[in-house]
């Protein structure tokens, strides 16, 4: 299924979708989880983006990771004033003298780690980086008898099976994890946030926010566990693609993300959401020639089936990012039903956007930096597996 000419191969939905990316928008049909309405947001209250922001004092425990600074920008600029809450080792210096720095290590004893947080109030805590249970909960012991709202975000990880397309925030969940644990791997990232969740209701009750994004992309993150697209297909040639054109996929911009988070505390909107996009349901070739419109490479993909990647032992996710064949217990893995959020004003900014300053930001990083991905294939890799399959094809 080797794609010599890339509009030939597409699918007239594809295709359309692929050239309309740079105007602002997937033009395709609307998709099941569009046929209904969406849920209303458990509780909205008092202010709107429509009116005057009145200023909050926001607490941002983290703020300097990928997420943080954007949500500090994002605030700053809509008036706010706010505080980080972190070791002060990650980007130290990042923000000017707006922003109040409070240090703290959450893995000393309780009454060391949150001495700087002791007698003082906000209005809203924006708790980023939170996996273990036990931060959520002595976090909560100094600050829920004294601020108004706290925002966890956690991970659509927390579903146990994905197994069904369209789960929601009332889906199956892992068992909650060990409630001491001291570290994460990934076999109990899951159960761990379940228990932050946990921990967090418990603690907050009706003033407790938990949002649970999918994969967050953008410039800054340091995962390429998107970057990888945008960087490969600049290079252009022959581009390992993975599964079928029409394989699905979810994503979320980080700033998106992270402006919404902002507005959530603005209107005191609490309860559980799923949090991931593109609204319009979206597939992988549409992200792809999506991308490559933005880069503007010469580049020919490959699809290669999901079976033949697992032959070749080439990983979703990690190997092939954003992707993961949709079948099984993971049919469901790129359809998660976001309509809760999408109600209560979560927002898309093109792909268009998303891919040129995911790979503006890439290009300022340092050159090592820029030589080792952290996600997606090595490029003698990529090659070894895509002759293999052109010599598998080739022999039928």
């Amino acid at each position: 299924m080797s794609d010599s000419s890339d509009s030939a191969r597409l699918s007239r939905r594809a295709f359309v979708a692929a050239s309309a990316v740079l105007g602002g928008a997937l033009a395709v049909a609307p998709g099941a989880l569009d046929a209904a309405p969406p849920p209303p947001a458990s509780r909205m209250r008092g202010r709107r983006r429509d009116r005057r922001v009145e200023p909050l004092r926001i607490l941002i425990l983290g703020g300097t990771g990928f997420i943080g600074p954007h949500q500090v920008r994002y605030a700053l600029a809509r008036g706010h004033q706010v505080t980080i809450f972190n070791r002060g080792k990650t980007n130290p210096g990042l923000f000017d003298s707006r922003v109040e720095q409070l240090i703290g290590d959450r893995n000393a004893p309780a009454a060391e780690a949150y001495k700087s947080l002791a007698q003082r109030s906000w209005d809203v805590v924006i708790d980023n980086p939170s996996s273990l249970p036990k931060w959520v909960r002595e976090a909560s012991a100094v600050l829920a008898p004294r601020c108004d709202h706290y925002v966890f975000i956690s991970t659509i990880s927390v579903f146990s099976t994905y197994d069904r397309i369209g789960i929601a925030e009332d889906g199956p969940l892992h068992t909650p994890g060990d409630p001491n644990a001291t570290a994460v791997t990934g076999p109990t990232y899951g159960p761990l946030k379940v228990r932050c969740e946990q921990e967090a209701m418990s603690a907050w009750g009706k003033k407790a926010t938990i949002v649970r994004p999918g994969l967050i992309v953008g410039p800054g993150d340091l995962s390429d566990r998107f970057s990888y697209w945008p960087v490969r297909i600049e290079k252009g040639g022959d581009v390992l693609a993975p599964g079928t054109p029409d394989d699905p996929v979810q994503y979320v911009d980080a700033r998106d993300l992270s402006e919404w988070i902002i507005r959530l505390a603005e209107e005191n909107v609490t309860g559980t959401f799923n949090a991931t996009g593109p609204k319009t349901p979206t597939t992988i070739s549409e992200m792809l020639y999506g991308i490559k419109a933005v880069t503007g490479g010469d580049v020919r993909f490959t699809w290669c089936p999901a079976d033949f990647l697992e032959q070749e032992k080439v990983r979703p996710w990690s190997d092939m990012p954003v992707w993961a064949p949709p079948k099984g217990g993971m049919v469901g893995f790129s359809r998660i039903d976001c309509r809760k959020a999408w109600g209560a004003g979560l927002t898309f900014r093109p792909l268009a956007q998303t891919a040129k300053d995911t790979l503006d930001w890439y290009h300022q990083q340092p050159a090592d930096r820029q030589e080792k991905l952290r996600a997606g294939l090595a490029a003698a890799r990529e090659v070894e597996v895509l002759t293999a399959w052109r010599s598998k094809t080739a022999s039928r």
